[in-house]
């Protein structure tokens, strides 16, 4: 995982050096393994372990570095106008597989090249510019870790989205130019008389954002990771996306992430946005866990108080009750 020391000072207020950061973060668990310098920007090489996808973002470094320093998480403000019109239908048939997805339509984008800073972040994060809407797709996955999508509208047939598996299509061509070969079992987003996606790796070249694209439908869902898993292995293709998707990216995220990514492209690339279609099939129960305080001491092998615990929790978002010698969360 790369992160810009630039990007996450928007996120995090902190005044460490690189290198001390890198030490602070390493010490976390979160090994730097390498700062690179790119024009004046010094971007940490982190090793995120399958355990922590809450990190595979800027917005998740800096939350931990929020945390570790003890210094305010700043967001960004998203301010969207919505026109009303005709929202995507979205039909989902395989829910275990994807549980919820959601999507709106923005029309009337300028499509063309980007702004130089978003240009210069993509590539010091090893991602290659495209165009400004494909780009702020990437860009909004770089920095929430949620991926999305972006289909040409007027290339897709029909009046709907199906999230189903692939059935009898047993080809289908990426936006890679390659044509794969599909397993009846693999998860894909359809319009309604093709595929036109690989769920949570990657788009078709029939529907792909160009330079003619004026209108688009975009897409931010979950999808299992060991489907993606799967699927990816057995095509051997990865991508940003599968990436996250495969250690588990955040359900609670979806809507968020749609709404920055219509943001940005409205405030680049102009147009008029939809209200978001959100089908939430199977809504995520969060786990509770009850842990007694002695036994966080004697892992730890320091005793930290119950108020300072609950404290660092809270700081990383981690909602936590007391409960006598217990803390739930």
């Amino acid at each position: 995982m790369k992160a810009s020391i630039k990007w996450l000072k928007e996120f995090a207020d902190f005044s460490l050096a690189p290198e001390e950061l890198a030490d602070a973060l390493t010490m976390t668990g979160l090994e730097v393994e390498d700062i690179k310098d790119a024009e004046g920007d010094p971007i940490l090489e982190i090793s995120v372990t399958p355990n922590r996808p809450d990190c595979l973002s800027i917005k998740g470094i800096a939350r931990e570095i929020s945390a570790i320093l003890n210094v305010p998480l700043n967001d960004v403000p998203i301010s969207i106008e919505i026109e009303e019109g005709v929202r995507p239908l979205i039909e989902i048939k395989e829910p275990d597989i994807c549980p919820r997805y959601a999507s709106r339509i923005i029309r009337g984008v300028k499509t063309g090249p980007s702004p130089e800073w978003i240009t210069t972040r993509l590539q010091s994060h090893g991602i290659r510019p495209v165009n400004n809407v494909v780009d702020i797709t990437n860009y909004v996955l770089l920095e929430t870790g949620h991926p999305l999508h972006a289909f040409d509208l007027d290339r897709l047939e029909g009046d709907r989205i199906v999230v189903r598996t692939a059935g009898s299509a047993n080809k289908f061509q990426t936006l890679d130019n390659e044509k794969r070969t599909l397993a009846g079992d693999m998860l894909m987003i359809w319009d309604e008389k093709k595929p036109v996606a690989i769920a949570g790796i990657m788009g078709g070249l029939d529907t792909v954002v160009s330079e003619t694209t004026s209108n688009i439908l975009l897409e931010s869902a979950y999808f299992d990771p060991v489907s993606i898993r799967r699927t990816s292995k057995t095509l051997n293709l990865s991508s940003e996306s599968s990436y996250r998707f495969e250690r588990g990216a955040d359900i609670k995220g979806v809507v968020p992430a749609l709404n920055r990514v219509t943001g940005l492209i409205i405030e680049i690339a102009g147009g008029t946005a939809t209200k978001t279609t959100d089908v939430y099939m199977k809504p995520h129960v969060s786990e509770n866990i009850s842990v007694v305080f002695e036994k966080i001491n004697n892992i730890l092998g320091v005793k930290v108080e119950p108020a300072l615990i609950q404290e660092l929790l809270s700081r990383l978002g981690i909602e936590s009750r007391p409960g006598g010698l217990r803390l739930s969360v």
